[in-house]
């Protein structure tokens, strides 16, 4: 082979190379998506006493997504008239938000299945409840506990 082939050969070697790592630089600026990774741990409790949503906002048997005061996502359930529960919204096999969907709460990633009053796994993959978020009915409104 001569030096001139070699020499060219090197060069598109080189090209390709910049070109795999330009490609994965470029991957990996593009927004987050959801990874194969575990859920978040479950973060600290809210202070007492900071409202959520008002009961009747929660249908009796169902459940509402919610924001808490800190911005994480949650669930509040009203399993009867007069009680509620609430949950951080992190699907626990790999941290997918959860939907309501009448007593159940969905994940709409990989189809884990929880019951809403309880946060308990009806159909996995996820082995695991839901995080409870401690919540009391004071008057008219579900606020933590």
């Amino acid at each position: 082979m001569t030096d001139d082939i070699r020499s060219r050969r090197s060069v598109l070697a080189a090209g390709g190379a910049a070109a795999g790592v330009a490609a994965l630089s470029a991957c990996g600026a593009q927004a987050p998506q959801q990874s194969d990774s575990q859920p978040p741990a479950p973060p600290q409790p809210a202070p007492s006493g900071q409202v959520l949503t008002p009961l009747a906002a929660v249908p009796v048997g169902g459940a509402i997504p919610v924001q808490t005061p800190d911005g994480r996502q949650a669930i509040v359930a009203r399993p009867d008239e007069s009680t509620a529960a609430a949950f951080d919204a992190a699907c626990t096999h790999k941290g997918c938000p959860v939907k309501p969907a009448g007593a159940e709460l969905t994940c709409p990633c990989h189809g884990s299945v929880f019951d809403a009053a309880t946060g308990a796994v009806r159909k996995g993959p996820a082995d695991r409840p839901l995080a409870s978020i401690p919540v009391r009915v004071q008057g008219d409104q579900v606020v933590t506990a």
